[in-house]
C-alpha cells in the first residue's frame, strides 16, 4: 500500500537534500497538453545529479511514496500526471541538463535526461553531425522523456524511433540503485538488455538519467516537396517509387488531408496555404542525400514519373530554405490547429503499410455511421503511423459529443486490431490507454510485463497507474 506525500513526509525529504532542490507543484506539473487529466502532487523535487535522484528514490521507497518522473510535460497520454491515488513526489529532471560528452568521430553524444531535444540537435550540429529525432514539441520535450516514451516523429522512416537512436542509458532503479549502462558500444551481447527494457517503460521501471545517443552524418543536400496525390493508396505507390529512385535517402514522407489545411485556415490564418485550390490529399516528401546528386532534380524526376503513372496531379519543390521551412511549418502546425479546434477523440495508431489505405476508407465509413463529424487524418504514412482524429462539425464542440468519445475510440481501435495494427504507435500508453492495452494486448506479453514490474518495482512506487493498472 502506498502512502501520500504528506507535509510531514515532505519535510523528511527536504532534510536529505539542499532546500533549493524542492518546490511546490505549479500548474505545468499538474496538467497535460490535451487537458484530459489534472494531476496532484505533494512536492516537486529538482535534483541536480544522478546521485541525488538515487537518494530521492531510496527515500521514497522507504516511505512508500509514489514517484512521477517528469520531463518536458509534452506527453499526450497522461503519463506525466497522477490524477488520483496517494499524493506523489514529482521528480523533475529539468536540472539534469548537461551534454556530458560528444564523440564526433564515433558518432556518439552523451546527454543527461533533462536536456531539451532541440539542444541535443544543436549540440550535434555544432560538430557537423545530425541527431535525427524530430518532433513538433522538440523545443520543450526532454530527451529522457523521449526515451521513456520511445518517441517517434517525422524521421522514423529513415532513422527509427528513439529506441533505435540510443546506445546506452544510465538510470536509477526503483530500489535506488544506479544502473551504469551508459555504453558507447554498437555491439554488446552480455545478457539481458536493460536499456531496451527501460526505454518505452514510461518511468514505471525506473528513471532514465542520461543516455548515449547515436549521431549521423548530415546530408549534404536536402530537398523538400509538396505533392498532390490522388488517394492514400497513390501516396503509398509514390513512396515505393521514391524508394526505388533513392533508396533509404527518403527522410520523411508525411500524409496531409485537406481537413488539416482547413483547420489551419480556421485557427492559424497566418500560416500560408501554398495550394491555390487545396487538394483532398497531399504528401510532404523530403530527401537527404550525401553525394553530389541534386535532390531537387530527383524530386522533379519523381514527380514526372508519378504524374505519368497517375499518382500525382500537381506539386511544388522548395526552391529555398525559407520555402522548405514554410512547407514544414504547415505539417508541424496541424497538431496545434487540432488542439484549438478541440477533438472529440484523438488516435495515434499504426497499421501495416499494405492495410493503410483500406483502414482510412473503412474508418471513415464507421465514424460516419456514428454521426456527423469532421476527420483530420494525417501523419507519418511512410512508417504506417496515422493520427486519425475526430472533430465536431462547425457550431458544435467536443463537449457536445462527450457521451460518444468512448464508442468512437472503441470503434477505431477495434478496426486497428482487426488489421493487425497498434492502438499506440508513438505516444505510449500512459494512463489514457491502460484499458486499451488490456483489451488488445497479447496475454503472454501482459503477464510478462506484470512480472517484470513486480520484480523491479515490488513496492509499486514508480509512476503507479501508468502503462499497467494500479495494483
Amino acid at each position: 500500500m502506498l502512502n501520500s506525500l504528506t507535509p510531514e513526509r515532505a519535510d523528511a525529504l527536504r532534510a536529505i537534500l539542499p532546500t533549493d532542490r524542492f518546490a511546490q507543484a505549479d500548474p505545468g506539473h499538474l496538467q497535460e497538453p490535451r487537458g484530459r487529466y489534472k494531476g496532484n502532487a505533494g512536492l516537486v523535487a529538482r535534483p541536480r545529479s544522478t546521485d541525488e535522484v538515487a537518494t530521492l528514490i531510496r527515500a521514497a521507497a522507504d516511505a512508500r511514496v509514489p514517484v512521477i518522473p517528469y520531463g518536458g510535460g509534452t506527453g499526450l497520454v497522461g503519463g506525466q500526471v497522477s490524477p488520483d491515488g496517494p499524493l506523489p513526489l514529482i521528480l523533475s529532471l529539468e536540472r539534469l541538463n548537461a551534454i556530458r560528452n560528444v564523440y564526433a568521430e564515433e558518432n556518439v553524444l552523451v546527454a543527461e535526461a533533462g536536456v531539451v531535444l532541440a539542444d541535443v540537435q544543436a549540440a550535434a550540429d555544432d560538430v557537423n553531425r545530425l541527431f535525427p529525432l524530430t518532433l513538433a514539441a522538440q523545443g520543450s520535450a526532454r530527451i529522457g522523456g523521449n526515451l521513456s516514451t520511445n518517441a517517434g516523429g517525422t524521421g522514423v522512416l529513415r532513422y527509427g524511433n528513439a529506441r533505435d537512436l540510443c546506445l546506452g542509458i544510465e538510470a536509477v532503479l526503483p530500489s535506488g540503485e544506479i544502473f551504469h549502462g551508459l555504453s558507447r558500444l554498437r555491439k554488446d551481447n552480455t545478457g539481458y538488455d536493460l536499456r531496451h527494457l527501460l526505454i518505452g517503460a514510461e518511468g514505471t521501471l525506473g528513471v532514465i538519467t542520461a543516455a548515449s545517443l547515436k549521431l549521423f552524418a548530415k546530408p549534404k543536400h536536402v530537398g523538400t516537396a509538396l505533392f498532390q496525390v490522388a488517394s492514400p493508396a497513390a501516396a503509398l505507390s509514390l513512396l515505393a517509387m521514391a524508394r526505388d529512385h533513392v533508396g533509404e535517402s527518403v527522410t520523411a514522407f508525411e500524409l496531409i488531408h485537406r481537413q488539416g489545411f482547413d483547420f489551419l485556415a480556421e485557427t492559424l490564418p497566418q500560416i500560408r496555404n501554398p495550394w491555390e485550390k487545396t487538394p483532398e490529399w497531399s504528401v510532404l516528401v523530403e530527401l537527404g542525400l550525401s553525394g553530389g546528386a541534386s535532390p531537387a532534380d530527383m524530386l522533379e524526376r519523381l514527380f514526372q514519373e508519378a504524374a505519368t503513372a497517375g499518382l500525382v496531379a500537381d506539386g511544388m519543390i522548395a526552391q529555398s530554405e525559407s520555402q522548405r521551412t514554410d512547407f514544414w511549418t504547415i505539417r508541424e502546425s496541424i497538431p496545434e490547429a487540432n488542439r484549438l479546434i478541440g477533438s472529440v477523440s484523438s488516435h495515434d495508431i499504426s497499421v501495416p503499410l499494405g492495410a493503410l489505405a483500406d483502414f482510412i476508407a473503412e474508418a471513415g465509413k464507421r465514424i460516419a455511421a456514428l454521426g456527423d463529424f469532421r476527420i483530420n487524418c494525417f501523419g507519418h504514412v511512410g512508417d504506417g503511423n496515422l493520427h486519425f482524429n475526430v472533430f465536431p462539425v462547425p457550431g458544435k464542440t467536443r463537449a457536445d459529443h462527450a457521451d460518444q468519445r468512448e464508442v468512437i475510440k472503441r470503434t477505431l481501435h477495434d478496426l486497428v486490431h482487426e488489421m493487425d495494427g497498434s492502438v499506440s504507435a508513438e505516444h505510449g500508453i500512459g494512463r489514457l490507454k491502460v484499458d486499451d492495452l488490456e483489451r488488445y494486448g497479447d496475454p503472454a506479453k501482459m503477464a510478462a510485463m506484470r512480472a517484470i514490474k513486480a520484480a523491479l518495482d515490488p513496492l509499486g512506487i514508480m509512476n503507479p497507474g501508468a502503462v499497467l493498472r494500479r495494483g
